[in-house]
């Protein structure tokens, strides 16, 4: 059944605030996806807190064009069957959980996003789906931020430990 303009007005102002409240969106096409296949991503996405909904191409194609996203590209031409958007506050959970479950589908592929409001390429979104989760990223900085202050602490506790080693040897002669 059509939707009628008003439900088309509503749906497009959902998108446009999903895109403009989220830190990264991932746009994914796809043909004949089986109900249990599309069931798993969209568990998979709940459990990361990533929304994710199928849209038509036309309100994508006018919500992309108002312009509050920028190095949108002139001709989404390359939109392609029916197109799903995951969107998060989460700048890697999207890109991470789509590529994950695009491996080894042929009829599903990744087909660029938005990172901080500025479209990106397929490409990006697979770089970046490659990228160790925040919290990992952030405990390895740390750790190197903290590797030159252990070895200083640890030359520091060795000059000590030699002057009580010699300090013991002389007790242990007298």
């Amino acid at each position: 059944m059509a939707k009628t303009k008003l439900q088309k007005k509503a749906l497009l102002e959902k998108i446009d605030t999903n895109l403009k409240n989220a830190n990264a969106a991932v746009f994914c096409a796809f043909n004949n996806l089986p109900v249990n296949e599309d069931r798993k991503l969209r568990v998979s996405l709940n459990k990361e807190a990533v929304s994710y909904q199928v849209i038509k191409k036309t309100l994508l194609e006018k919500t992309l064009l108002k312009g509050h996203i920028s190095n949108v590209p002139a001709e989404l031409s390359f939109l392609r069957g029916n197109i799903g958007l995951a969107a998060s506050s989460d700048e890697v959970a999207p890109a991470k959980i789509v590529a994950a479950f695009a491996k080894g589908k042929q009829d599903f592929k990744i087909v660029g996003g938005i990172l901080n409001q500025v479209w990106v390429d397929a490409e990006k979104i697979m770089a970046l789906a490659k990228l160790s989760p925040k919290l990992e990223l952030i405990a390895q900085t740390v750790g190197t931020i903290k590797a030159p202050l252990t070895g200083f602490v640890n030359i520091l506790a060795g000059n000590l430990r030699g002057l009580v080693t010699a300090l013991n040897a002389i007790k242990d002669k007298k």
